[in-house]
């Protein structure tokens, strides 16, 4: 009896944790922070690069990167984003610039570093 009690309870537990830990779907503008090595994750642009120690670079260069949720945005709508990464599909260029919150490298330069995006499809 007490072993079908522990298993059931540990079934029990397993179940409610699989169900909370579902990958939670980020709504259109929602933003995050990561550190620069990592890779931007699809439906994703750039929108600011900077120096943390939380990403442990140890120099100046930026390590730390913003970035925008941009599926489920309605087409015609425009976005600036860093040039740091590509668009989405779905997404065209429009406009380039320079934008000091882009400096995604350490040497720096005034070149255009920054989108303006256009949803298309």
């Amino acid at each position: 009896m007490i072993r079908t009690r522990i298993a059931c309870l540990a079934l029990l537990t397993a179940a409610v944790t699989a169900i909370g830990m579902g990958t939670a779907s980020a709504a259109p503008g929602d933003t995050m922070t990561m550190c620069g090595s990592q890779l931007t994750p699809s439906g994703y642009v750039d929108t600011q690069w900077w120096n943390s120690a939380g990403c442990g670079s140890g120099t100046f260069s930026p390590n730390t990167k913003q970035i925008k949720q941009l599926t489920g945005y309605p087409v015609g709508t425009q976005v600036n984003a860093c040039a740091s990464t590509w668009p989405p599909a779905g997404w065209t260029i429009t406009n380039t610039f320079y934008n000091s919150a882009c400096r995604y490298s350490v040497v720096p330069s005034f070149d255009p570093n920054s989108w303006t995006l256009r949803r298309t499809s």
